[in-house]
């Protein structure tokens, strides 16, 4: 399909016709809110409802039209990113407030539409609005909107500790009770409060645990968004050390790099980020951790996913790795576990995931969870089991996109090993 080519400041701007089908969309759920709208405000005074009703059009459409310009264009401002990711944030929380507010509207009209059929001859074919059903429409929006208003505000970094006690087969009494941390899609370049953040770290250190493990999206697009945080992260201890591995975002696959050269630069530039914060990283290979003379094998690849990238390698990865011992692996990608891990002919006993941050949005209750990405990934938030194979698939430490968090909170797992049996 061919995309039409607008140049703004020498920017090259590629927009799909299906970009206006779905702008066709919006402006038509706007009309039909904006009539709740219109009547919700029938009784104001005039300045006050002329200032709803303007603010209702601008709050709808702006955002909108700030995507023309494309990624590229705005990519050029770093401090204005942040920015404009607050207020995409607030507009797809609006967007949903208006999805709810017209649902009280739309059964009124089929009831006025009703009505007016079977009206007698001589009456009014269709009744008018009622200031009632549109006070109950603007009541349910509000719900939905005061959450993600808090999600962008705080709850994007409400980090919850998720604790596990797994039970493995084989594993060697001298790992007894050791403990694992686990942080995954950290997306450095999505940070706006330094303070929140450096509370979400001093929750990892606070928990003391034997091994520190990172699985993948360290940044969003280039290498130097992770730069102010080195240090940070570095402070971070682990007795039996810290290991990460690549995420499909850390590739810089992206951002539109002047030059392959450029690109390859700022991936070795990651990686010696890594380096430096002490993360040892785990590119399609193993090592094996040592405590009181018995060992297990930490096996670490390269972003695998479908529909992603697919840089990893677990045959490779599981070279010349001890037949005999309690294998660990971390591969950012649930969906390489459920393609090639948990049927490998090496028993992998526990894989560590992140990738899909649960959505950063949905609802998570005692007995209860859901998120819309769980129509994308059958495995997305939690631990799961299958043939003695453990699964974790961590939420995620940052944000990306939607820059807040609505019922799926950011994520520390400490994960407890004990022996089966």
């Amino acid at each position: 399909m061919k995309c039409c080519t607008v140049v703004v400041k020498h920017q090259r701007i590629h927009t799909n016709p299906m970009f206006f089908v779905v702008l066709a969309l919006l402006v038509a759920l706007d009309w039909y809110a904006f009539q709740g709208i219109r009547t919700l405000t029938s009784t104001w005074p005039a300045v006050w409802a002329q200032s709803v009703r303007w603010g209702f059009w601008v709050a709808s459409l702006l955002p909108v039209l700030m995507v023309l310009p494309g990624r590229d264009f705005w990519n050029q401002y770093p401090g204005v990113r942040q920015t404009l990711s607050v207020v995409f944030s607030l507009y797809v929380g609006f967007l949903v407030s208006k999805l709810i507010f017209v649902l009280p509207l739309l059964i009124e009209d089929v009831a006025r539409i009703a009505t007016g059929i079977t009206a007698k001859s001589g009456d009014r074919f269709m009744p008018s609005r009622r200031l009632f059903v549109s006070q109950v429409a603007i009541g349910l929006a509000a719900v939905p909107f005061t959450a993600f208003l808090y999600g962008i505000l705080k709850g994007k970094y409400d980090y919850t500790v998720h604790r596990h006690t797994l039970r493995i087969a084989g594993l060697p009494e001298a790992f007894r009770g050791v403990t694992i941390t686990q942080i995954s899609d950290v997306h450095a370049g999505s940070f706006d409060n330094l303070s929140a953040v450096q509370r979400g770290l001093d929750m990892v250190a606070d928990l003391k645990s034997d091994l520190l493990v990172f699985t993948g999206d360290m940044v969003n697009n280039r290498s130097t968004e992770f730069e102010p945080w080195v240090e940070a992260f570095g402070r971070l201890q682990a007795p039996l050390g810290k290991f990460s591995v690549l995420g499909n975002h850390d590739y810089g696959d992206y951002f539109s790099w002047p030059s392959a050269e450029d690109k390859a630069q700022d991936l070795t530039l990651l990686k010696n980020y890594h380096r430096e914060a002490g993360f040892r990283l785990l590119l399609n290979e193993n090592i094996n951790l040592e405590k009181d003379g018995e060992r297990i094998t930490l096996v670490g690849v390269e972003n695998w996913g479908k529909g992603f990238v697919q840089h990893g390698d677990l045959n490779k990865a599981l070279e010349n790795a001890p037949s005999d011992t309690v294998k660990v692996l971390l591969s950012h990608d649930p969906s390489h576990w459920e393609e090639h891990v948990k049927n490998h002919q090496t028993h992998i006993h526990l894989t560590l995931s992140g990738h899909t941050h649960g959505m950063q949005m949905g609802v998570e209750i005692p007995g209860f969870k859901w998120s819309p990405i769980k129509y994308r990934y059958s495995k997305w938030a939690g631990m799961y089991a299958e043939n003695e194979r453990f699964l974790n698939v961590n939420r995620g430490f940052g944000f990306l996109g939607f820059s807040g968090r609505v019922g799926i909170w950011p994520e520390i797992t400490q994960i407890e090993l004990v022996p089966l049996g």
